[in-house]
């Protein structure tokens, strides 16, 4: 069987942990797009971490941890992740890298830099990953796929003379940067061969008969269908697409075999960038829930960066689990609530003097404002609650409020940020 575990909204809803919680029970755990732009953030025996570019089944021995062929591939940032799981007491993981992923270059992460500085106020609020200059390049079938790190001298360096010609005049011209010197993308494409050389696999081939011997495999998503490029808030979205229908393409199984889609939402709202964000707070009202939220406070994985703040959103909520095409909904911190008398939500949109219920495209969608509703809180701390009959009744009404709002079932509840902290209806 293969379950899809994905994010509903803008990010940072708490796919790592279930994902973890999920590997438990899993064979296989796959990342089929994005970088490590993003990151995940898990607690468990051996301490807290944030994984970036490792699938979040790295401390389980049993599984066998996937990057798929979608994902943005960096090969020194892979490498770092792994010896630093290993310097903390963590089993080396089982991790094999599809020889059909591409690798970020360094001068992807420049032109990410350079062009972030070009907008300056009109900018994405990329994370200067190099994402954006990665997979356009990939689409434009100028990027390196990990195979072609092992084909002969003389094909690498008449790509690399390629690439340069085109790469070169953005420097030059638009960035007024020193160009790129052929030899040493070469060398460090040879760099990049042998870092990868122990873990590259045909994962094609893995994957299909895994699904063959019935193994339980999951699609790791990261982000949400709000940052997806076709169907979220564009253009300040992503660079991949954050759907699980794409984990057919990224992982590269058939899309029939994905039984399951575990669409993450979190109790309130948060983002990292720009875009809009209807439901979002200011203030002393959103600092004080950044600073209960999370697993420490509600700030980047990846940059650190204090996360914007709102409450729940029913609306894009329910719009982002039709667009994963969610068969359950994981709630997670809910536990970040307990302090409220007064829960608000957003249950519909205000367009232009009329209220609306659906999820418009950006043009319209900087035109909303939030219709709220308040819920009663339940003022008490529920972690360590280990059933749904135990919770607060108005922590039970809260949670049956946004599940028949969003119109898909609710069976996982988090309480708090460790692994333990899980209850399933």
């Amino acid at each position: 069987m293969i379950k899809a575990i994905v994010g509903a909204n803008w990010g940072d809803e708490g796919k790592g942990k279930i994902t973890d919680v999920e590997a438990q029970k899993a064979d296989f755990v796959v990342r089929f797009q994005g970088g490590c732009n993003a990151g995940h953030t898990i607690v468990n025996q051996y301490g807290k971490f944030a994984l970036h570019q490792l699938p979040s089944g790295v401390f389980y021995d049993h599984v066998t941890n996937v990057i798929g062929s979608g994902v943005a591939l960096s090969p020194e940032k892979l490498v770092a992740e792994i010896q630093e799981l290993v310097s903390r007491g963590v089993p080396k993981p089982h991790i094999v890298v599809s020889d059909r992923a591409q690798v970020v270059m360094p001068y992807h992460i420049q032109l990410d830099t350079f062009e972030e500085a070009r907008l300056a106020g009109k900018s994405f609020g990329s994370t200067k990953s190099g994402i954006a200059p990665f997979y356009s390049d990939k689409f434009a079938k100028i990027g390196f796929q990990v195979a072609e790190l092992f084909d002969d001298e003389a094909s690498i360096r008449e790509k690399i003379d390629h690439v340069l010609g085109i790469k070169n005049v953005l420097f030059r011209e638009l960035y007024h940067q020193p160009e790129l010197n052929a030899e040493e993308v070469y060398q460090k494409l040879m760099a990049y061969k042998e870092m990868l050389k122990p873990y590259v696999a045909d994962t094609f081939t893995l994957l299909h008969d895994a699904v063959r011997e019935s193994k339980t495999i999951l699609l790791e998503g990261q982000l949400g269908s709000l940052k997806d490029p076709d169907w979220g808030i564009y253009p300040m979205v992503t660079s991949s697409s954050t759907l699980a229908g794409y984990g057919a393409v990224g992982a590269g199984v058939p899309p029939y075999e994905i039984k399951e889609i575990i669409t993450v939402v979190k109790a309130y709202s948060s983002a990292v960038g720009a875009g809009e964000f209807v439901s979002e707070i200011f203030g002393k009202e959103a600092e004080e829930l950044r600073n209960r939220g999370g697993d420490g406070g509600e700030y980047g994985a990846t940059t650190g960066r204090p996360r914007r703040m709102g409450w729940l959103d029913l609306v894009a909520t329910r719009y982002g689990c039709q667009a994963q095409g969610a068969t359950q909904v994981a709630f997670t911190v809910l536990d970040a609530l307990s302090y409220l008398d007064e829960i608000p939500v957003c249950v519909a949109y205000e367009l232009d003097g009329k209220q609306i219920d659906y999820f418009p495209p950006t043009p319209q969608l900087k035109h909303c404002k939030p219709v709220w509703k308040k819920l009663p809180g339940w003022k008490c701390d529920i972690r360590g609650i280990k059933t749904y009959e135990e919770l607060p009744e108005n922590c039970r009404k809260y949670i049956d409020f946004a599940e028949k709002a969003v119109g898909v079932p609710f069976k996982i509840l988090s309480n708090g940020p460790k692994r333990s902290d899980i209850i399933v209806r």
